[in-house]
């Protein structure tokens, strides 16, 4: 036992063996920089990132471009999720749903979203409708099938017993259904996030006036490495925070779940 709990004690956190590959990969790409092995016209060292991001911070672009890009991506995951969550349920409790709503869903699944802007454009004009729209898109369809396969993935058991227990069709799909699906929503909405962000970087070479993709565009017409690797980290941390977020909501809301969590 005392061999087993020094082996504990001297574990090393979590936090610090994630953090570990990526400091090692900045480092490494530091000295790349540093050595000459990548110039800064290829790719601008981390010191020069960094100092960068410093400038725009103190010039308010940054603060601009994160509040622009975090707007669109918000307006878009609200009627994405609103979109999702009302075909998904309606497909997934009803097979007269599933017969009207499914069917067009996976036709238009398979389209490539970003392969709509074109469309987008002549509909919505270059303004912010067609981002929204095109984020909204991207949303809608993995949340759908996440949230539809959770439903009809139920164990038909444990209906069985809330109607044995003499509960009505509205608790049956308060207190069993829609709760046996969560897990498959939260991923879903995972997957969501994450196309969000993606369709967010398209979306924003429409005319652009504001936000991360603009300066992005602009930093590309004078070969600006350095503001370009900026606006990259801009959107993995934010498309980090987001995850985070839904971790967090899921530890929350399906405390009630025993999970593996790993060896």
């Amino acid at each position: 036992m005392r061999t087993d709990r020094a082996k504990g004690e001297q574990r090393l956190p979590r936090w610090l063996v994630k953090t570990f590959s990526p400091i090692a990969l900045i480092v490494l790409w530091q000295v790349l920089s540093s050595t000459g092995v990548l110039d800064d016209d290829t790719l601008a060292s981390p010191g020069t990132v960094a100092a960068t991001a410093w400038e725009m911070w103190q010039e308010g672009r940054l603060q601009d471009a994160v509040l622009a890009s975090v707007q669109r991506v918000a307006i878009g995951l609200v009627f994405g999720l609103v979109a999702a969550v009302v075909l998904a349920t309606i497909s997934g409790l009803f097979r007269r749903g599933e017969d009207i709503a499914d069917a067009p869903m996976q036709m238009l699944r398979t389209v490539p979203v970003i392969g709509l802007i074109p469309l987008l454009i002549i509909w919505f004009g270059i303004g912010e409708t067609p981002k929204i729209v095109l984020i909204a898109l991207a949303v809608t369809f993995p949340l759908y099938m996440n949230i539809f396969g959770g439903i009809r993935n139920v164990d038909a058991g444990l209906v069985e017993a809330a109607k044995t227990l003499g509960l009505g069709w509205f608790a049956q799909v308060r207190h069993v259904i829609l709760p046996a699906a969560m897990p498959n929503a939260l991923v879903g909405l995972r997957f969501s996030l994450g196309s969000a962000w993606l369709a967010l970087v398209f979306g924003e070479t429409i005319n652009a006036t504001a936000g991360i993709g603009y300066e992005m565009n602009m930093a590309r017409e004078f070969f600006q490495t350095d503001v370009i690797v900026v606006c990259l980290v801009l959107y993995a941390l934010l498309g980090l925070v987001a995850d985070f977020l839904v971790r967090l909501l899921e530890r929350t809301v399906l405390a009630w779940r025993p999970a593996f969590r790993g060896a």
